[in-house]
């Protein structure tokens, strides 16, 4: 998960991008290419365990693994640690992503 600004209750525009891997048997990964996918989601947590699911676009072709969502109105609503987990839907088959977590803070 890449989210490098700090986010804010109520922040609109604040952008989570995840990148999807695909782990061999090896325990090796690679980043998969969800070029193909017709299904890509965020999914997030909210800190009381509530979920709210985001659909997601490509940060360019896909080739690349990556999905990203920009937050809107009404979405960031409530401070403390949410998590969030990518899921996508290939003709391969589909997959989630590991877990990664971020906090959202108070304003003044």
């Amino acid at each position: 998960m890449a989210f490098i600004e700090q986010a804010h209750v109520n922040d609109i525009g604040t952008i989570f991008r995840v990148t999807v891997y695909d782990t061999t048997s090896t325990g090796a990964s690679t980043v998969a290419d969800i070029s193909a996918a017709t299904t890509k989601q965020i999914i997030f947590e909210r800190p009381d365990g509530t979920t709210l699911t985001k659909t997601a676009v490509f940060t360019t072709d896909g080739s690349d693994g990556n999905i990203q969502y920009v937050s809107v109105d009404g979405d960031l609503n409530v401070t403390g640690t949410w998590h969030l987990q990518a899921y996508v839907v290939t003709p391969a088959g589909s997959w989630k992503t590991s877990v990664g977590h971020f906090r959202v803070y108070e304003n003044l």
